[in-house]
């Protein structure tokens, strides 16, 4: 079934305690009030917008780190999240995730990785980022959660209350592919290279150009039949055209990069399920990002500028 044959679902994940600045709960408003719904309807599709989810209650927990922010909170929303994202992952929808920090991809992920077992397929991530999100809850420094979430998907050690027990349907690290990252802790980036996840930093793209380094990897989930899940940050772009994120990084990518990747995406006919995340909008100047990030949905979902035959990547 293609992108188009697909009902589109929003499901808005409101959580910011997992972030080092608040206001991410936020930005599923945001982008309803950026026209999100409206836009995609234009373009042909149908829209149901499911609301907003709640985290599951949990309870008192012991965290494995003293260090750890809110983590009662990661455990709850995770579980949310995960339970929502297998049903739909399971389903012909295409759902989109409304964020919310990047601490909610543990739960949209784990979700649709365990429905594409169900299918006999594996799960491609797309990871659009300025940060890698590879720290354990043991290496983590800061321990702002958000920055944990890929680790636990590619199944490393010591998550086991995210899902109470060991991730039954963990990403090979090789189906894994960070794009414009540009901040990585030594720690990670140890864990990155131990663990063989593929990493294109903004050189690599200065180098060797944003097409040349993504339609390899389209070809890699083409080839093995895969799902392709995209998990797209504000921080991938560049703060000068995207503020409202609260873990602003300069050298992002931008306008166009974004819009070519978003592009190459919709022509490619992969991707099954999105996350938005790291809106803040608190942040923003009158909603410019939330604005912007409408319009990189619109083009992964098939606004041109101008009709011309597609190309395969």
């Amino acid at each position: 079934m293609g992108i188009r044959d697909r009902q589109i679902v929003l499901v808005g994940a409101p959580i910011d305690e997992c972030a080092g600045q608040r206001g991410c709960r936020m930005g599923p408003d945001a982008y309803r009030t950026a026209g999100l719904a409206e836009m995609l309807s234009a373009l042909g599709y149908g829209v149901l917008d499911t609301g907003n989810l709640k985290p599951v209650g949990v309870g008192p927990l012991e965290a494995p780190n003293p260090v750890l922010k809110n983590y009662p909170a990661y455990v709850g929303w995770t579980r949310s999240l995960h339970a929502r994202a297998s049903d739909l992952g399971c389903s012909t929808v295409f759902p989109i995730y409304l964020g919310g920090d990047h601490a909610m991809a543990a739960g949209t992920v784990s979700g649709q990785a365990r429905a594409a077992a169900a299918q006999g397929r594996p799960l491609f991530v797309l990871w659009l980022d300025a940060h890698s999100d590879f720290h354990t809850l043991q290496s983590t420094d800061s321990g702002n959660l958000h920055g944990t979430p890929l680790a636990f998907l590619c199944g490393l050690p010591g998550f086991d209350d995210l899902l109470d027990g060991p991730l039954q349907h963990a990403l090979d690290p090789q189906n894994v592919e960070i794009l414009g990252v540009r901040s990585i802790d030594e720690a990670e980036r140890r864990l990155l290279i131990d663990h063989g996840v593929g990493v294109s930093d903004m050189r690599r793209i200065d180098e060797t150009g944003i097409t040349a380094l993504l339609a390899p990897f389209l070809e890699r989930v083409r080839s093995n039949n895969g799902l392709l899940h995209v998990s797209l940050d504000v921080d991938f772009l560049d703060p000068d055209i995207a503020p409202a994120v609260g873990t602003t990084v300069p050298g992002g990518t931008s306008f166009r990069e974004a819009h070519l990747v978003m592009e190459m995406l919709h022509d490619s006919g992969l991707v099954t399920s999105l996350d938005l995340v790291e809106l803040n909008p608190f942040l923003d100047e009158r909603g410019k990002t939330a604005r912007l990030m409408v319009d990189l949905a619109g083009s992964l979902f098939g606004r041109r500028v101008f009709d011309r035959p597609t190309i395969s990547f």
